[in-house]
């Protein structure tokens, strides 16, 4: 809801400005005046006490030249008669030692007398005004030749009298002024706010009474006459709007009941449709749920379909060599018996079942390590409690159960995960997720080609487990990205799809993993799926949680 600003009047306004406007004018002429004169005045002070000083100055080069100190001392005296003068130190520079030395001294009735100036020569040769004194000195010369000094020390006691005696006078101008302006201002405001306060009981007249026949009188100033015409203008098409309004009103009334009837007619046979249609969203959502769970069965039946044969490889190469090892004893122990066997049959016989048993050994072990990566991978995909694993082990473990399905065509598979990473989370649902991206890829983004890329890119950041999927197939357009994750969406309808791969994954990241995922896509510049989810680390990297 937007701030109320405060409220003020039209009065109070032109008042205002006026006297803002004038006090301004008035004040900044008043410092500026007074500034001007008073700088004035103290260059009038200053040029005065400097011709004072050059006179006394002057006069005293003679005193000085007859070494007649008493006589300048009675000279001195006469300055009894001037109200600036104060204090007078004549200095005279000795002619032999070249120091300066005091001469003579004159201090005014009721002054005390200073302390000489001997450090403060240069200082003083320009005034120095102070509080309530100026202090100068000035060079005696005879003959374009310094003999002495002369300082003085002149009251500014007449130069602040006239300072404070123009300041009050300003003062008083001012006030004068400032009061002139406020009446007239209360005038000229009076002039414009009296023709407006008739326009606004006249506003609230046709406000609180509604009272639309009123008209507002002629005004003067240009501006409220237009005002006043544009109301009574204003006036005249509300008083048309009101009649044709109860007309309307009249009209509506009528259209509402028989509106109304067929409402309530509406309602009773909408309340029965929705009562069909909920039973049949419920029928609709337990075919889905069993179709996903179809769709996850027939997940598991691909991989014990690929994990057999992966399996009948190496229980096959066993049965080969156990079966050729039986052959090579039987023939020597025929030998034994018949007191044939020499060493290099025997040792031949040694050597070749060492390679037999070999091979036994290392199919059997494959055997039996496909089974429990099997085990594994069908144990996480029908579980969904949580366990330590590795990430990437689990996702090697998916790899090589759907490594029938990959052999047989040349699509490269990059992984990026800290193979050192090991969280608390559900293994199952990720399990599928993987199965799920990896099939879609094989089935629908390398459709047309044998040597695709995918890309799988793990990281651990605050928190969170960042997957990043992505495929070079031929990808997908705007309309299908928008919809990709909707059950029974598919491009092969018909074929064998049932449109619920997608759908698995994006509730098993958003339900099972409290996750978020996102897919970005264009056709013919593969595909690239986002998906992040809350994991508890339980180790990895030092650098990499950092």
């Amino acid at each position: 809801m937007p701030t109320q600003r405060p409220t003020s009047s039209i009065k109070n306004t032109i008042v205002l400005m006026v006297m803002l406007i004038a006090a301004l004018s008035l004040t900044s002429a008043f410092l500026i005046n007074g500034w001007l004169e008073v700088k004035q005045q103290k260059l009038n002070h200053e040029t005065e006490a400097k011709s004072y000083a050059d006179i006394i100055a002057f006069n005293a080069s003679s005193s000085i030249l007859l070494d007649d100190p008493k006589n300048e001392a009675s000279r001195l005296k006469a300055l009894e008669l001037t109200q600036f003068v104060e204090n007078i130190h004549v200095y005279k520079i000795d002619d032999f030692s070249g120091e300066l030395e005091f001469f003579a001294s004159y201090n005014k009735k009721g002054i005390p007398p200073v302390p000489a100036k001997f450090t403060k020569l240069e200082s003083l040769i320009e005034p120095k005004f102070g509080e309530s004194h100026l202090e100068l000195i000035r060079p005696i010369t005879y003959d374009s030749k310094i003999i002495g000094y002369l300082y003085l020390r002149g009251s500014l006691k007449a130069l602040n009298d006239r300072i404070y005696n123009s300041l009050y006078l300003k003062i008083a101008v001012l006030i004068a002024s400032l009061l002139v302006s406020f009446m007239l201002a209360l005038k000229f405001q009076r002039n414009i706010t009296a023709p407006l306060e008739e326009l606004v009981q006249l506003f609230k007249r046709v406000a609180n009474e509604k009272d639309y026949a009123v008209r507002a009188p002629k005004q003067t100033l240009q501006e409220l006459s237009t005002l006043s015409t544009s109301f009574n203008t204003m006036l005249d098409r509300i008083h048309s709007t009101i009649e044709k309004q109860q007309t309307a009103e009249t009209e509506i009334r009528q259209l509402n009941q028989n509106l109304e009837d067929k409402v309530s007619q509406r309602t009773i046979a909408l309340k029965n449709a929705n009562s069909e249609l909920m039973n049949t969203l419920e029928k609709l959502h337990q075919y889905q749920n069993q179709l996903v769970e179809n769709e996850k069965m027939a997940s598991l039946g691909d991989m014990v379909a690929g994990i057999a044969h992966e399996v009948n490889t190496p229980i096959g190469l066993g049965v080969t060599a156990s079966t050729l090892l039986m052959d090579r004893l039987k023939e020597v122990q025929n030998k034994l018996a018949d007191k044939k066997l020499t060493a290099q049959q025997l040792n031949k016989f040694l050597n070749d079942g060492e390679e037999n048993l070999a091979i036994i050994y290392r199919n059997l072990n494959r055997a039996a390590e496909l089974i429990s990566s099997f085990k594994q991978v069908a144990v996480d995909q029908s579980s969904e409690s949580n366990r330590e694993f590795g990430v990437y082990q689990l996702i090697q473990e998916v790899l090589l159960s759907l490594r029938p399905k990959l052999k047989t065509q040349q699509h490269e598979i990059i992984v990026e995960c800290d193979e050192t990473l090991i969280i608390e989370s559900k293994p199952g649902p990720l399990n599928q997720i993987l199965i799920n991206l990896i099939m879609n890829s094989l089935i629908h983004a390398f459709e047309q080609t044998e040597t695709g890329q995918i890309k799988i890119n793990i990281k651990y950041l605050s928190g969170k487990l960042n997957f990043v999927y992505s495929d070079n197939g031929k990808g997908i357009n705007d309309q299908l990205r928008k919809r990709i994750f909707d059950p029974f969406v598919t491009t092969k309808r018909g074929e064998g799809g049932s449109g619920l791969g997608m759908h698995l994954v994006y509730n098993l990241i958003t339900q099972a993993l409290a996750g978020n995922i996102s897919v970005t896509s264009k056709e013919g510049e593969g595909i690239q799926f986002d998906i992040n989810f809350p994991v508890n680390v339980v180790r990895m990297k030092e650098i990499d949680i950092k």
